[in-house]
């Protein structure tokens, strides 16, 4: 939990600032959301890679490779932030941030007693969203006074992370037990999940890097209802982890895409004009509640798929969606400001992730609860 909060504070605290940072040197809002596009696609590449470096190196060293190359790279940041250099830094750093998220999840599968595996996975969510309250708005208020200072403090916090990851027990990916006996995909179950989180990770992408530079002249007011979505995403995770572990899971899914899917309409709403503050702190809370229990409930779903055997393999699949969301919901959602406006382009991500809700809704399975 606390490499997870070090790295996840690191990654929050330039989220927002570095689509600003480009986008006040001077490129269009398209490149500026490319930067978190970039970022996560070079995290969802080495993602594919990770479960077979956990089998070779163990977690500990992957950790701590991925706090190193997620920190120390953001000091280029000092140098320039002009587009090309930008881009150039974020791909480092998403290598590193590609190791932590595949890793992080994995070794909490692997420490965890299968019967509580959904409140360990909630209470790490809760340690990653608690660093994200205080580091998705400080970032934007450093980023005013200093630009220097929130670069450096983006190196040093993941870097932190290292402490961690040295007391942590020494653990590699469960054997696989030979013959076909190995794989237990449930196809709908795994294809359900990773679908949901991408969508819902799409939206948030989109918001991260775009609703500070549509409303640049209330960057304290955005950063604070940044902070507020990952305050609401505690809930969200710590709720729906109850209920996968003591109800079944996949039982939070739908209302959880609903939930974000309103929120994400209220933030169209909000981007229209002079709206008033307290509809973007709405939006916040509604939308963080449905992405928290979407990001919970779903990696369940994940693990629950793939079986004991292959808990760093349902990691990397959930994790690529997660990012591969979070990239492309940038980058498409950038390109929607540019030609039609923000107010729109957020309206497309609510529908699609409505569109998503419907598709758990139907392939939604009986009840069932993680078993060994």
């Amino acid at each position: 939990m606390g490499m997870g909060a070090a790295a996840f504070g690191g990654w929050g605290l330039l989220l927002p600032v570095i689509p600003l940072a480009v986008s006040e040197s001077g490129a269009s809002d398209a490149v500026a959301a490319a930067s978190t596009a970039i970022f996560m696609a070079t995290t969802v590449i080495t993602q594919l890679f990770v479960p077979r470096m956990l089998q070779r190196a163990g977690h500990r060293a992957v950790l701590a490779a991925g706090c190193l190359l997620l920190g120390v790279p953001a000091l280029l940041f000092i140098v320039s932030v002009e587009a090309v250099p930008a881009l150039a830094v974020s791909a480092v750093r998403g290598t590193g941030f590609g190791m932590l998220t595949v890793a992080g999840a994995a070794i909490v599968a692997e420490l965890a007693p299968i019967a509580q595996l959904g409140r360990a996975t909630g209470a790490q969510g809760i340690a990653v969203a608690l660093a994200q309250v205080l580091t998705l708005p400080l970032g934007l208020v450093i980023f005013a006074v200093s630009p220097t200072a929130v670069f450096v403090l983006g190196a040093v916090v993941p870097a932190a992370g290292l402490v961690g990851v040295a007391l942590l027990p020494p653990t590699r990916p469960a054997a696989r037990p030979p013959t076909a006996e190995r794989v237990r995909l449930e196809v709908r179950c795994f294809l359900v999940p990773c679908l949901a989180v991408a969508t819902v990770s799409a939206a948030y992408g989109g918001i991260t890097s775009l609703l500070p530079i549509a409303k640049s002249d209330r960057a304290a007011m955005i950063g604070l209802s940044l902070a507020v979505v990952s305050a609401a995403m505690l809930v969200g995770r710590y709720v729906a982890g109850s209920v996968a572990d003591r109800v079944g899971i996949g039982r939070s899914v739908v209302p959880a895409l609903v939930s974000a899917a309103v929120g994400v309409a209220v933030f169209a709403i909000a981007a229209l004009g002079a709206m008033p503050a307290a509809l973007f702190f709405v939006a916040a809370v509604v939308f963080g509640i449905g992405y928290g229990a979407c990001q919970n409930d779903s990696l369940v779903m994940a693990f629950d798929a793939a079986g004991p055997a292959r808990y760093s393999n349902a990691s990397a699949v959930w994790n690529i969606s997660f990012d591969a969301g979070t990239g492309a919901g940038a980058l498409a959602l950038g390109v929607l400001a540019t030609s039609v406006g923000y107010t729109a382009g957020f309206t497309a991500a609510a529908a699609a992730v409505v569109a998503v809700a419907v598709v758990a809704l139907i392939a939604r399975r009986t009840p069932d609860r993680l078993s060994p």
